[in-house]
C-alpha cells in the first residue's frame, strides 16, 4: 500500500513558507465557482477580486489569514520571498474575512515569470490582535513565520495553495 504524500510538502509550502503542522480547522477558498485545492492552477484574471473564504469554528474563536507568494519575482530567483498579498486578523470562527480587521488589502496575483504558488495560511489567535498589528512597510520580503511569531500565533491550523502563471496577452486582429 502506497503512503499518502502531503501536497504541502510536495509543493514545498512546508519548508519554504511554513513548518510542518497538523491541520485543526477547516478553511475553504473560492475564486468565483472554482474551489481551491492544493496545487490547482488559477488564471490571474480569475483572481482579480478577493476570494470567498469560509472559516469553520465557533464565533468566540478568532483567526488570522495571510495570503503570500514565496516565488517573487521568479521561482528560480525568489529574492523578494515572500510577497504578501493579504492580511486579515480577528476573524470570528464560522465566518469569513469580511468580519475581521483587514491589515493589508487584497492584491491580486501578478506573476511576472514562471509558475508562482499563492498560499492562504490560517492561524488561530489566542486573543484579539487587531490593535497590535501594523501594516508591513513593504509587501516584499515578508515572512509568515516571523509574523506569526511576533503575534504569538503558533503553527497554522489550515493552509491551501494554488499555482498561477502570467497569462498570454490577448491578440488583436
Amino acid at each position: 500500500m502506497a503512503a499518502s504524500v502531503d501536497p504541502l510538502v510536495v509543493g514545498r509550502v512546508i519548508g519554504d513558507v511554513l513548518d510542518m503542522f497538523i491541520p485543526t480547522a477547516n478553511m475553504s477558498v473560492y475564486f468565483g465557482p472554482k474551489h481551491i485545492t492544493n496545487g490547482c492552477e488559477i488564471k490571474p484574471s480569475a483572481a482579480v477580486n478577493p476570494p470567498k473564504v469560509n472559516i469553520s469554528g465557533n464565533s468566540n474563536e478568532l483567526y488570522t489569514l495571510v495570503m503570500t507568494d514565496p516565488d517573487a519575482p521568479s521561482p528560480s530567483e525568489p529574492n523578494m520571498r515572500e510577497w504578501v498579498h493579504w492580511i486579515v486578523v480577528d476573524i470570528p470562527g464560522g465566518t469569513n474575512p469580511s468580519k475581521g480587521k483587514e491589515i493589508l488589502p487584497y492584491m491580486e496575483p501578478r506573476p511576472p515569470v514562471g509558475i508562482h504558488r499563492y498560499i492562504f495560511v490560517l492561524f488561530r489567535q489566542n486573543s484579539p490582535v487587531g490593535m497590535m498589528v501594523q501594516q508591513p512597510p513593504s509587501r516584499a520580503n515578508f515572512s509568515t513565520r516571523m509574523f506569526a511569531g511576533h503575534l504569538d500565533l503558533g503553527l497554522p491550523v489550515a493552509t491551501v495553495y494554488f499555482n498561477a502563471q502570467k497569462e498570454p496577452a490577448s491578440r488583436r486582429r
